[in-house]
């Protein structure tokens, strides 16, 4: 069980850094006036789409359970959460301080996003390591040895 639970962490972890290349090439093609980097990144992500659906090893292995479950943390990290602030916020400066663009828009979500799938990782490391100690304290031998 734990070799599927840390290969769902990888997965999903890879998926949602996949996802923030795609957030940050839009933002960089807005950037610069150029479509050339969200379409490189497009092409880069339906690539490997197109490879996890047709390569039958991967197919069964990202239709387990625990990965489906993962990959749906890691969206409600990257996509959900972000876009909510994002909003929120985009709303508060646009009354507040000073109207912003379509880009500057994008850009508080990009950084909201990073935020949230570091926040992510940063999880999945620290269960981790509460795993790895639960499971070292009970296949461990005790602290003091027994005397006869």
């Amino acid at each position: 069980m734990p070799k599927v639970r840390h290969y769902a962490d990888l997965v999903a972890s890879l998926a949602g850094l996949m996802w923030l290349a795609l957030y940050w090439s839009i933002s960089i093609s807005l950037y610069i006036d150029s479509p050339e980097p969200a379409m490189a990144t497009l092409l880069g992500l339906a690539s490997m789409i197109f490879i996890s659906f047709v390569h039958r090893p991967i197919r069964v292995l990202l239709s387990r359970y625990h990965v489906r479950k993962r990959r749906t943390e890691m969206w409600m990290h990257i996509l959900a959460l972000p876009l909510t602030l994002a909003f929120l916020f985009a709303i508060a400066i646009d009354h507040l301080i000073t109207p912003m663009s379509g880009a500057q828009k994008m850009l508080l979500f990009n950084v909201l996003a990073t935020a949230s799938w570091l926040v992510f990782v940063v999880t999945l490391l620290m269960k981790l390591a509460i795993r790895a100690i639960a499971e070292r304290r009970s296949n461990g031998t005790p602290d003091k040895p027994t005397e006869s």
